[in-house]
């Protein structure tokens, strides 16, 4: 979980930084800021799990062809 919420700062600080200088305003890059980071840490934090299980999954497989 500390991967994701350093993850999100990062990204946060990047989205900020980004839509700031494409737009001059404070707010529509705060906004931006907190929605896509927020938007995109879930989304990494669900990949991660499901590739935690597909990589589980393919260790369990090369076992059972060990063990045959």
């Amino acid at each position: 979980m500390r991967k994701t919420v350093t993850f999100a700062v990062l990204h946060f600080g990047i989205a900020f930084t980004i839509t700031y200088l494409l737009t001059g305003d404070v707010l529509v890059g705060g906004l931006v800021a907190l929605v896509e980071p927020a938007v995109n840490t879930l989304a990494f934090y669900f990949h991660e799990k499901v590739w935690h299980r597909i990589e589980a999954k393919r260790s369990q497989g090369r076992m059972q062809q060990l063990v045959v």
